[in-house]
Protein backbone atom coordinates (compact mmCIF):
# COMPACT_ATOMS: atom_id res chain seq x y z
CA UNK A 1 0.00 0.00 0.00
CA UNK A 2 1.69 3.04 -1.18
CA UNK A 3 2.10 5.72 1.57
CA UNK A 4 0.02 9.21 2.24
CA UNK A 5 2.57 11.77 2.70
CA UNK A 6 1.32 14.42 4.83
CA UNK A 7 1.83 18.17 4.39
CA UNK A 8 4.69 18.67 7.08
CA UNK A 9 3.39 22.10 7.44
CA UNK A 10 0.51 20.93 9.31
CA UNK A 11 2.66 19.72 11.82
CA UNK A 12 3.90 21.19 14.92
CA UNK A 13 7.01 21.42 15.95
CA UNK A 14 6.13 19.18 19.01
CA UNK A 15 4.65 16.57 16.48
CA UNK A 16 8.18 16.77 14.47
CA UNK A 17 10.00 16.16 17.01
CA UNK A 18 7.76 13.20 18.03
CA UNK A 19 8.39 12.19 14.49
CA UNK A 20 12.30 12.39 14.34
CA UNK A 21 12.26 10.05 18.44
CA UNK A 22 10.35 7.72 16.61
CA UNK A 23 12.70 7.68 13.93
CA UNK A 24 16.22 7.32 16.31
CA UNK A 25 17.17 11.26 15.13
CA UNK A 26 18.05 13.62 17.64
CA UNK A 27 14.92 15.57 18.62
CA UNK A 28 16.35 19.29 17.47
CA UNK A 29 16.29 18.40 14.04
CA UNK A 30 12.75 19.50 14.43
CA UNK A 31 13.64 23.21 15.24
CA UNK A 32 16.10 23.18 12.27
CA UNK A 33 13.19 22.16 9.57
CA UNK A 34 10.69 24.02 11.66
CA UNK A 35 13.06 27.24 10.86
CA UNK A 36 13.68 26.20 7.16
CA UNK A 37 9.84 25.94 6.54
CA UNK A 38 8.51 29.29 8.60
CA UNK A 39 11.12 31.83 8.91
CA UNK A 40 13.15 30.88 5.50
CA UNK A 41 10.11 29.55 3.72
CA UNK A 42 11.48 27.25 2.17
CA UNK A 43 9.51 24.53 -0.23
CA UNK A 44 12.28 21.73 -1.11
CA UNK A 45 13.72 19.59 1.68
CA UNK A 46 16.79 19.20 -0.58
CA UNK A 47 17.43 22.89 0.28
CA UNK A 48 17.51 22.44 3.97
CA UNK A 49 21.46 22.37 3.89
CA UNK A 50 21.98 21.92 7.57
CA UNK A 51 20.17 18.27 7.18
CA UNK A 52 22.25 14.93 6.36
CA UNK A 53 20.93 14.11 2.68
CA UNK A 54 19.63 10.63 4.69
CA UNK A 55 17.42 12.99 6.75
CA UNK A 56 16.12 15.19 4.03
CA UNK A 57 15.37 11.96 1.69
CA UNK A 58 13.63 10.50 5.35
CA UNK A 59 11.66 13.76 5.11
CA UNK A 60 10.76 13.09 1.66
CA UNK A 61 9.54 9.79 1.70
CA UNK A 62 6.91 10.67 4.79
CA UNK A 63 6.00 14.21 3.76
CA UNK A 64 5.06 17.12 1.57
CA UNK A 65 5.40 20.75 1.73
CA UNK A 66 2.16 22.33 -0.11
CA UNK A 67 2.38 25.57 -1.27
CA UNK A 68 1.39 28.35 -3.12
CA UNK A 69 2.61 29.90 -6.56
CA UNK A 70 1.95 33.14 -7.92
CA UNK A 71 -0.29 32.11 -11.05
CA UNK A 72 -1.02 35.24 -12.64
CA UNK A 73 0.31 38.87 -11.92
CA UNK A 74 -1.36 42.50 -12.71
CA UNK A 75 -0.16 45.99 -11.72
CA UNK A 76 -2.39 48.63 -12.24
CA UNK A 77 -1.36 52.20 -13.20
CA UNK A 78 -1.31 53.25 -9.48
CA UNK A 79 1.40 51.24 -8.56
CA UNK A 80 -0.89 48.53 -6.92
CA UNK A 81 -0.33 44.48 -7.70
CA UNK A 82 -2.58 41.98 -7.90
CA UNK A 83 -1.75 38.10 -7.65
CA UNK A 84 -4.29 35.39 -9.03
CA UNK A 85 -2.77 32.65 -6.25
CA UNK A 86 -3.03 28.68 -7.11
CA UNK A 87 -3.17 26.78 -4.13
CA UNK A 88 -2.05 22.96 -4.45
CA UNK A 89 -5.33 21.88 -5.34
CA UNK A 90 -5.46 23.85 -8.08
CA UNK A 91 -7.91 26.08 -6.43
CA UNK A 92 -6.97 30.05 -6.70
CA UNK A 93 -7.83 33.04 -4.47
CA UNK A 94 -6.45 36.52 -5.14
CA UNK A 95 -3.77 38.81 -2.88
CA UNK A 96 -3.21 42.59 -3.40
CA UNK A 97 -0.05 44.41 -3.03
CA UNK A 98 -0.70 47.98 -2.25
CA UNK A 99 2.66 50.39 -1.90
CA UNK A 100 2.35 54.10 -0.40
CA UNK A 101 5.08 56.54 0.56
CA UNK A 102 8.02 54.57 2.05
CA UNK A 103 5.55 51.28 3.10
CA UNK A 104 3.82 48.56 1.70
CA UNK A 105 0.45 46.54 2.57
CA UNK A 106 -0.51 43.15 1.70
CA UNK A 107 -4.04 42.61 1.58
CA UNK A 108 -4.36 38.71 1.82
CA UNK A 109 -7.49 36.16 1.47
CA UNK A 110 -8.75 33.61 4.29
CA UNK A 111 -11.60 31.21 1.89
CA UNK A 112 -11.63 30.01 -1.59
CA UNK A 113 -14.93 31.90 -1.69
CA UNK A 114 -17.17 33.51 0.88
CA UNK A 115 -19.35 32.40 3.84
CA UNK A 116 -21.25 35.18 3.47
CA UNK A 117 -23.67 37.24 1.57
CA UNK A 118 -22.72 40.84 1.42
CA UNK A 119 -24.83 42.17 -1.70
CA UNK A 120 -22.09 44.80 -2.61
CA UNK A 121 -18.83 42.63 -2.73
CA UNK A 122 -18.25 40.39 -5.86
CA UNK A 123 -16.57 37.60 -3.94
CA UNK A 124 -19.98 36.95 -1.82
CA UNK A 125 -21.06 36.01 -5.20
CA UNK A 126 -19.06 32.91 -5.21
CA UNK A 127 -19.58 29.62 -3.29
CA UNK A 128 -17.16 29.38 -0.34
CA UNK A 129 -15.30 26.16 -1.43
CA UNK A 130 -13.15 25.83 1.78
CA UNK A 131 -11.13 27.61 4.48
CA UNK A 132 -7.33 28.39 3.38
CA UNK A 133 -4.65 26.16 5.51
CA UNK A 134 -2.34 28.36 7.79
CA UNK A 135 0.59 27.61 5.31
CA UNK A 136 -1.72 29.13 2.40
CA UNK A 137 -2.60 32.11 3.65
CA UNK A 138 1.03 32.72 5.67
CA UNK A 139 2.46 31.91 2.12
CA UNK A 140 0.51 35.14 0.66
CA UNK A 141 2.11 36.93 3.00
CA UNK A 142 6.01 35.55 2.24
CA UNK A 143 5.12 36.13 -2.06
CA UNK A 144 3.83 39.82 -0.85
CA UNK A 145 7.58 40.71 0.91
CA UNK A 146 8.98 39.10 -2.04
CA UNK A 147 7.31 41.46 -4.52
CA UNK A 148 7.59 44.62 -1.75
CA UNK A 149 11.90 44.08 -2.04
CA UNK A 150 11.76 43.17 -5.94
CA UNK A 151 9.37 46.07 -6.49
CA UNK A 152 9.84 48.59 -4.40
CA UNK A 153 12.87 47.76 -2.17
CA UNK A 154 11.41 47.55 0.59
CA UNK A 155 10.34 45.05 2.96
CA UNK A 156 6.56 44.65 3.46
CA UNK A 157 4.88 46.59 6.60
CA UNK A 158 1.44 45.77 6.93
CA UNK A 159 -0.96 42.93 6.60
CA UNK A 160 -4.75 42.95 6.22
CA UNK A 161 -6.59 40.60 6.11
CA UNK A 162 -9.62 42.38 3.62
CA UNK A 163 -9.23 39.81 0.57
CA UNK A 164 -11.59 36.53 -0.25
CA UNK A 165 -13.17 35.21 2.36
CA UNK A 166 -14.51 36.36 6.15
CA UNK A 167 -11.58 35.63 8.05
CA UNK A 168 -13.43 34.74 11.55
CA UNK A 169 -15.16 32.06 9.72
CA UNK A 170 -11.86 30.17 9.37
CA UNK A 171 -10.92 31.37 12.96
CA UNK A 172 -8.66 28.80 14.07
CA UNK A 173 -6.44 29.09 10.87
CA UNK A 174 -6.29 32.71 10.61
CA UNK A 175 -5.09 32.75 14.02
CA UNK A 176 -2.68 30.45 13.58
CA UNK A 177 -1.42 32.42 10.84
CA UNK A 178 -0.72 35.29 12.55
CA UNK A 179 1.16 33.84 15.26
CA UNK A 180 3.00 32.20 12.21
CA UNK A 181 3.86 35.81 10.54
CA UNK A 182 4.59 37.56 14.35
CA UNK A 183 6.66 35.03 15.74
CA UNK A 184 9.79 35.39 15.96
CA UNK A 185 10.50 31.38 14.47
CA UNK A 186 8.54 32.65 11.37
CA UNK A 187 8.34 36.25 9.97
CA UNK A 188 8.97 38.34 13.54
CA UNK A 189 6.38 41.28 12.30
CA UNK A 190 4.62 42.98 14.77
CA UNK A 191 1.03 42.32 15.63
CA UNK A 192 0.31 45.95 15.72
CA UNK A 193 1.30 46.34 11.43
CA UNK A 194 -1.82 43.58 11.43
CA UNK A 195 -5.25 44.33 10.74
CA UNK A 196 -8.10 41.95 10.89
CA UNK A 197 -11.10 43.12 9.26
CA UNK A 198 -14.82 41.59 9.59
CA UNK A 199 -18.35 41.80 8.54
CA UNK A 200 -19.16 41.14 12.28
CA UNK A 201 -19.94 38.39 14.06
CA UNK A 202 -20.41 39.28 17.93
CA UNK A 203 -19.71 35.34 19.56
CA UNK A 204 -16.34 35.00 17.70
CA UNK A 205 -15.22 38.88 18.23
CA UNK A 206 -15.79 38.47 21.96
CA UNK A 207 -13.46 35.04 21.39
CA UNK A 208 -10.63 36.89 19.82
CA UNK A 209 -10.72 39.12 23.13
CA UNK A 210 -10.81 36.60 25.81
CA UNK A 211 -7.76 35.05 23.00
CA UNK A 212 -5.87 38.17 24.36
CA UNK A 213 -4.99 38.58 20.07
CA UNK A 214 -2.52 41.75 19.76
CA UNK A 215 -3.33 42.87 16.03
CA UNK A 216 -5.79 46.01 15.16
CA UNK A 217 -10.10 45.10 14.54
CA UNK A 218 -11.88 46.67 11.68
CA UNK A 219 -15.53 45.86 11.45
CA UNK A 220 -17.06 46.66 7.81
CA UNK A 221 -20.10 48.28 8.72
CA UNK A 222 -21.63 50.26 6.26
CA UNK A 223 -25.13 51.34 8.26
CA UNK A 224 -25.59 51.83 11.65
CA UNK A 225 -29.24 51.13 11.03
CA UNK A 226 -30.74 47.18 11.00
CA UNK A 227 -32.87 47.80 8.52
CA UNK A 228 -30.41 48.97 6.31
CA UNK A 229 -27.34 46.89 7.07
CA UNK A 230 -29.46 43.74 7.01
CA UNK A 231 -30.52 45.23 2.68
CA UNK A 232 -26.94 45.66 2.07
CA UNK A 233 -25.42 42.19 4.42
CA UNK A 234 -28.08 40.33 4.83
CA UNK A 235 -26.74 37.70 6.74
CA UNK A 236 -26.68 40.68 9.27
CA UNK A 237 -30.24 39.64 10.29
CA UNK A 238 -28.56 37.22 12.38
CA UNK A 239 -26.31 39.38 14.28
CA UNK A 240 -28.25 42.92 15.40
CA UNK A 241 -25.94 45.82 15.48
CA UNK A 242 -26.80 45.89 19.18
CA UNK A 243 -24.89 42.66 19.42
CA UNK A 244 -22.23 43.80 17.48
CA UNK A 245 -21.53 46.79 19.59
CA UNK A 246 -21.66 44.96 22.54
CA UNK A 247 -19.43 42.46 21.69
CA UNK A 248 -17.03 45.46 20.47
CA UNK A 249 -17.24 47.28 24.25
CA UNK A 250 -16.02 44.14 25.35
CA UNK A 251 -13.33 44.34 22.80
CA UNK A 252 -12.06 47.27 23.41
CA UNK A 253 -12.18 46.46 27.63
CA UNK A 254 -10.12 43.75 26.78
CA UNK A 255 -7.72 45.00 24.40
CA UNK A 256 -7.75 48.95 24.75
CA UNK A 257 -7.15 49.11 21.16
CA UNK A 258 -9.86 51.49 19.04
CA UNK A 259 -11.67 50.00 16.33
CA UNK A 260 -12.01 50.71 13.01
CA UNK A 261 -15.30 51.04 11.47
CA UNK A 262 -15.12 50.20 7.04
CA UNK A 263 -17.85 52.03 5.72
CA UNK A 264 -19.06 52.35 2.70
CA UNK A 265 -21.18 55.71 1.04
CA UNK A 266 -23.70 54.29 -2.02
CA UNK A 267 -26.30 56.50 -3.80
CA UNK A 268 -29.91 55.66 -2.49
CA UNK A 269 -28.87 53.63 -0.01
CA UNK A 270 -27.13 55.53 3.00
CA UNK A 271 -26.49 58.59 1.72
CA UNK A 272 -28.67 60.67 4.02
CA UNK A 273 -28.22 62.92 7.08
CA UNK A 274 -30.46 59.92 8.88
CA UNK A 275 -27.58 57.41 8.20
CA UNK A 276 -24.71 59.80 9.28
CA UNK A 277 -26.30 60.49 12.15
CA UNK A 278 -26.73 56.94 12.99
CA UNK A 279 -23.08 56.50 12.78
CA UNK A 280 -22.26 59.08 15.07
CA UNK A 281 -24.20 57.98 17.58
CA UNK A 282 -22.94 54.07 17.10
CA UNK A 283 -19.43 55.62 17.21
CA UNK A 284 -19.85 57.46 20.86
CA UNK A 285 -20.74 54.46 21.71
CA UNK A 286 -17.59 52.60 21.71
CA UNK A 287 -13.57 53.66 21.02
CA UNK A 288 -13.49 53.88 17.21
CA UNK A 289 -12.89 55.88 13.91
CA UNK A 290 -14.11 55.70 10.59
CA UNK A 291 -12.84 54.99 6.92
CA UNK A 292 -15.22 55.88 5.11
CA UNK A 293 -15.09 54.09 1.09
CA UNK A 294 -15.08 54.60 -2.77
CA UNK A 295 -17.37 52.37 -4.05
CA UNK A 296 -15.90 49.83 -6.50
CA UNK A 297 -17.95 48.68 -8.76
CA UNK A 298 -18.67 45.10 -9.25
CA UNK A 299 -21.49 45.48 -12.34
CA UNK A 300 -24.64 45.50 -10.03
CA UNK A 301 -27.09 47.83 -10.64
CA UNK A 302 -28.74 48.09 -7.50
CA UNK A 303 -25.16 50.02 -6.19
CA UNK A 304 -23.85 53.24 -7.23
CA UNK A 305 -20.78 55.07 -5.51
CA UNK A 306 -22.27 58.04 -3.71
CA UNK A 307 -21.76 62.02 -4.43
CA UNK A 308 -18.86 63.46 -3.20
CA UNK A 309 -21.31 65.87 -1.42
CA UNK A 310 -22.63 62.93 0.39
CA UNK A 311 -19.07 62.00 1.56
CA UNK A 312 -18.45 65.25 2.79
CA UNK A 313 -21.60 65.76 4.60
CA UNK A 314 -20.52 62.22 6.60
CA UNK A 315 -16.84 63.88 7.36
CA UNK A 316 -18.50 66.81 8.55
CA UNK A 317 -20.59 65.38 10.83
CA UNK A 318 -18.15 62.64 12.24
CA UNK A 319 -15.90 65.90 12.71
CA UNK A 320 -17.98 67.76 14.70
CA UNK A 321 -18.76 64.80 17.11
CA UNK A 322 -14.73 64.70 17.14
CA UNK A 323 -14.55 61.11 15.80
CA UNK A 324 -11.67 60.32 13.87
CA UNK A 325 -12.43 60.16 9.91
CA UNK A 326 -11.10 59.71 6.91
CA UNK A 327 -12.37 58.98 3.44
CA UNK A 328 -10.40 56.36 1.93
CA UNK A 329 -9.63 56.34 -2.28
CA UNK A 330 -9.59 53.23 -3.39
CA UNK A 331 -6.30 51.80 -5.53
CA UNK A 332 -6.25 49.40 -8.00
CA UNK A 333 -9.50 49.25 -9.99
CA UNK A 334 -8.62 49.33 -13.01
CA UNK A 335 -7.44 45.53 -12.06
CA UNK A 336 -10.32 45.12 -10.27
CA UNK A 337 -8.00 44.81 -7.23
CA UNK A 338 -9.82 47.30 -4.96
CA UNK A 339 -11.85 46.80 -1.95
CA UNK A 340 -14.86 44.31 -2.73
CA UNK A 341 -13.90 43.48 -6.21
CA UNK A 342 -11.55 40.36 -5.25
CA UNK A 343 -13.27 37.77 -7.16
CA UNK A 344 -11.18 35.64 -9.29
CA UNK A 345 -12.41 36.22 -12.66
CA UNK A 346 -9.85 34.49 -14.14
CA UNK A 347 -10.43 31.14 -12.44
CA UNK A 348 -12.48 28.44 -14.11
CA UNK A 349 -12.65 27.01 -10.41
Amino acid sequence: MELVKKDIRALSKEALQDFFKTQGLQTYRAAQVYQWLWSKGVHDFDKMTNLSKETRSLLDTYFTINHIAVDQQQRSKDGTFKNAIKLHDNRVVESVLIPAKNRTTACVSSQVGCSLDCKFCATSKLDRMRNLNVDEIFDQVVAIDLQSKTYFDIPLSNIVFMGMGEPLMNYKNVIQSIDKITSLEGLGMSPKRITLSTSGIPKLIRKMADDKVKFNLAVSLHSAIQETREKIMPFSKNFPLSELLSSLQYWFDATQKMITFEYIVWKGVNDNPEEARALVNFCRKVSSKVNLIEYNPIGDDDFEQASNEAMEMYQKKLSAARITNTIRRSRGKDIDAACGQLANKESKN
